[in-house]
């Protein structure tokens, strides 16, 4: 049950909230044309996409966008309150304060695939601080002017740039100017030989892990980790037979990060090491 309201419009719309909320809770998350930040400013809560959840504790976030639904936060722990601040990100007023060229974190990435809509943050220092600062504006209203919300709205987007996540947070707010929605095939084939874990290509496609495994077996007849690790080890074995790289390099380029794990796997299916391998190809011309 919501116990306190506040926002705070912007051109018409409402830039920033702040909402207490008395648990126990559960509600869909209006995300419609829009990104947006969430944080937590008192209590934990859950996020949840489809099946999968998120734990968003305190003084933590979670910055979302309109790629899907199923989106809804929720609160099961009773005697306690919740409360959170919401910062969005409409398309139309981002083009307006920013007339001549948008800033880094939203435009769209380099040679980068994915359909993510979602990603948890651990708020730094500033973030908080910026936040603390917000809520001085909630309960004086009157001193809010549009030159102010324009600053405020430009100066968390220059502080997500400078986090941890950024990489995927221009991935997420670029998606409001480039909505290209790639297709499940095109995000494999282009990450199949990173060095992503499967937890990452679900997030990539926008889908739980579970739903993820589900369609990845349907379209490829074969469970996710088997069938990058076949195929990562088929190309390493295409490098060892053409390239001079180093075993190490081949090994990294292929997707796997730790040398001993990709010579025993390359052991188990070729039954010789990748050293022996590229010897024996060698001999034979």
């Amino acid at each position: 049950m919501v116990t306190d309201y506040k926002k705070i419009d912007l051109f018409g719309k409402t830039l920033m909230q702040k909402v207490a909320i008395k648990t126990p809770f559960q509600f869909d998350f209006p995300v419609s044309d829009y990104a947006c930040f969430l944080f937590s400013l008192e209590g934990d809560i859950q996020f949840h996409v489809d099946e999968e959840q998120i734990d968003i504790p305190r003084n933590y976030s979670v910055l979302l966008n309109c790629l899907n639904t199923g989106k809804k936060i929720s609160n099961s722990n009773s005697n306690s309150s919740n409360e959170i601040v919401v910062i969005s990100f409409h398309t139309d007023i981002l083009k307006k304060i920013y007339d001549r060229e948008l800033p880094f974190l939203l435009q769209k990435p380099k040679n980068s695939v994915t359909n993510q809509s979602n990603e948890k943050i651990n708020n730094d220092f500033l973030i908080r601080k910026y936040i603390e600062g917000l809520l001085f504006y909630f309960e004086n209203p009157s001193l809010v002017n549009d030159e102010i919300l324009i600053l405020k709205l430009k100066e968390i987007i220059l502080l997500l740039s400078q986090t941890q996540n950024a990489e995927t947070i221009q991935v997420i707010l670029s998606q409001l100017f480039s909505p290209t929605i790639y297709t499940f095939k095109q995000i494999i084939e282009a990450n199949l030989f990173l060095q992503v874990s499967i937890e990452d290509l679900a997030q990539k496609t926008n889908l739980s892990i579970s739903s993820f495994k589900r369609e990845f077996t349907k379209l490829y007849n074969a469970s996710p980790a088997n069938y990058i690790k076949t195929k990562r080890l088929e190309n390493a074995a295409e490098l060892l037979s053409f390239s001079d790289k180093r075993i190490t390099d081949i090994a990294f380029d292929c997707g796997f990060n730790d040398l001993a794990n990709f010579t025993k796997s390359f052991h188990d299916k070729y039954k010789m090491t990748p050293t022996n391998y590229r010897l024996k190809l060698n001999n034979k011309q």
